[in-house]
């Protein structure tokens, strides 16, 4: 562990909650996070102004920022900050969250990742990502995620001799988790036929190995044991997180991520190591990234994760549990909400409250997140180990 860092001991996270996904939708980035604001309420019992932080991540609040949305949603938080880091955002949101409650800055934190997706708004939203994406990546026919993984991923074939059909394995697994999951966004279950003989998106990438973009939230609420207790909430304990930006920038094209520089400090943090891990929720907005955090998080040496994939079962009842509600691939990506996905869904596995396939007696929940691509790498790793809590 980093020397005089704290852990989080008493900081629990609690009140999962999804807001369903839309393929397209009218309504505002406000909206969706005022519906998830209004479930954590539900699910927490607590009046809203009890509710005195946020953390909140979005693209389409524009030209909001996290201030202008709490007039919107009439609250008046005592602590309050936007993670502008994507599908990063949600472990990053958690570990800030909970030094706030532990510096006694707020005693009840919501984490909302949020956004609409209206008929042009992808298009609007990577036309304008980043300066990088202004100068370099768009005006060349390049905008969008789909290139830019479509690179990455191509690269790592070659460097490691993955196949298709590796990161089929991993697209039917997620696909079968997310079947019974009344938000997931796809419903027919994937073959390998189906996989391979997908239409092109942009080579060597099909239509499965890409996230649908769509609208709809992810929330829940970061508060001390005591408090979480005294309001009957079911809970995970938050053992240890980790955040990096900008790793290893002399690698010509990513191939690994700032996993691979903390990941040993988020295990000696948790008091574990890659074997007590019960249940993986990794980024999965393409396949190739998975295939990164397995390694990166310590469970298969670098290059080795489609062997990985040929030996392991991903699925919920399988002996990797791995994106168990199905995660973004299967679910839909709602833009920042997708950054939350991994955290909101472990914490339904270590409280029994899932929508889907349940991961008999889990108790420890690995959490990675990825965001903010720049044409040949992400910018944004974080974790977090969450454990069960006994009553």
């Amino acid at each position: 562990m980093a020397e005089g860092r704290r852990g989080y001991d008493g900081i629990v996270v609690a009140a999962p909650v999804t807001v369903p996904y839309a393929r397209y939708s009218i309504r505002s980035a406000h909206w969706f996070c005022g519906r998830a604001l209004a479930g954590l309420i539900r699910e927490a019992g607590v009046q809203k102004s009890d509710i005195d932080g946020f953390c909140v991540a979005s693209f389409t609040l524009y030209p909001d920022s996290a201030v202008g949305l709490m007039q919107h949603l009439g609250v008046s938080p005592r602590w309050l900050d936007h993670i502008p880091m994507g599908g990063a955002s949600g472990a990053v949101a958690l570990r800030r969250a909970a030094r706030a409650v532990q510096a006694g800055d707020a005693e009840i934190v919501a984490l909302i990742g949020a956004d609409t997706n209206h008929v042009d708004s992808f298009r609007r939203t990577v036309a304008t990502f980043s300066q990088f994406a202004n100068d370099a990546v768009y005006p060349y026919g390049a905008g969008g995620p789909n290139a830019s993984f479509a690179f990455l991923t191509d690269h790592y074939m070659k460097a490691f001799g993955a196949r298709r059909e590796d990161f089929g394995r991993l697209c039917i697994a997620q696909r079968d988790n997310a079947l019974p999951v009344a938000h997931a966004m796809m419903k027919r279950p994937l073959t390998m036929e189906r996989y391979l003989d997908a239409r092109p998106i942009a080579l060597p990438l099909r239509l499965f190995d890409c996230v649908m973009p769509c609208a709809g939230a992810e929330a829940c609420l970061v508060t001390s044991e005591d408090r979480a207790r005294s309001l009957g909430l079911p809970f995970a304990s938050v053992l240890a997180t980790i955040e990096r930006h900008n790793a290893f920038p002399d690698d010509p094209i990513q191939y690994r991520g700032g996993w691979a520089v903390d990941a040993p400090e988020l295990y000696d943090q948790a008091g574990l190591g890659p074997g007590d891990i019960d249940l993986v929720q990794a980024y999965d907005d393409y396949p190739v990234i998975c295939f990164m955090q397995i390694e990166d998080l310590g469970f298969c040496a670098k290059g080795e994760a489609p062997r990985f994939v040929r030996e392991r079962d991903l699925r919920a009842g399988g002996d990797f549990p791995f994106n168990t509600s199905g995660g973004q691939l299967s679910s839909g990506q709602a833009g920042a909400g997708g950054g939350f996905v991994g955290l909101v869904e472990t914490l339904r596995q270590l409280t029994g409250r899932t929508h889907g396939h349940e991961v008999e007696g889990a108790r420890h929940g690995l959490v990675s997140c990825f965001g903010m691509i720049n044409y040949d790498r992400g910018l944004c790793t974080s974790a977090a180990i969450l454990g069960r809590s006994d009553p």
